[in-house]
């Protein structure tokens, strides 16, 4: 039964894997990500990263969001795999909440619950890793512009 309306105290460490989410053929804004997040608890941190094509109006909207922009030349997922690494040995996140539709991190959100982490995995079909979802202790769907019926 769900009575207390006070807001969780759980704290989130988020990474988007810009290159996989943030499409504009998928229109998902960050602030629907963290209005998803915020019903789990309150992230802490947020980092999103990105190639070094990203536009720059995405790299402004992240900012103006409060996350952080993380530009790497070449391949993402390093970056993404070292950044959720930091976040799972971090005190300062309980839950570790991956926005991505790549079966690649599979073994980021095992490590996370092996040291005690929640795992939280936002995606988006299609292709939306079942592998990933049935590993996280949360997963959110986010709807695409398209099966909004908005492209």
């Amino acid at each position: 039964k769900e009575e207390k309306e006070e807001r969780p105290e759980k704290k989130i460490g988020l990474i988007v894997d810009g290159p996989n989410i943030l499409r504009k053929e998928f229109g998902i804004k960050l602030e629907d990500i963290m209005e998803a997040l915020s019903r789990i608890g309150n992230v802490r941190i947020a980092k999103v990263i990105l190639n070094q094509y990203a536009p720059q109006g995405l790299i402004e909207a992240i900012v103006n969001q409060g996350l952080e922009p993380v530009i790497v030349a070449g391949d993402t997922d390093v970056r993404v795999a070292i950044e959720a690494m930091e976040m799972i040995y971090s005190a300062d996140v309980d839950v570790i909440a991956l926005a991505s539709r790549d079966a690649d991190f599979l073994p980021i959100l095992i490590e996370a619950k092996r040291r005690g982490k929640e795992t939280v995995v936002i995606g988006v079909e299609p292709g939306f890793s079942v592998a990933l979802q049935n590993a996280a202790d949360y997963v959110i769907k986010m709807e695409s512009a398209r099966e909004a019926g908005e492209i």
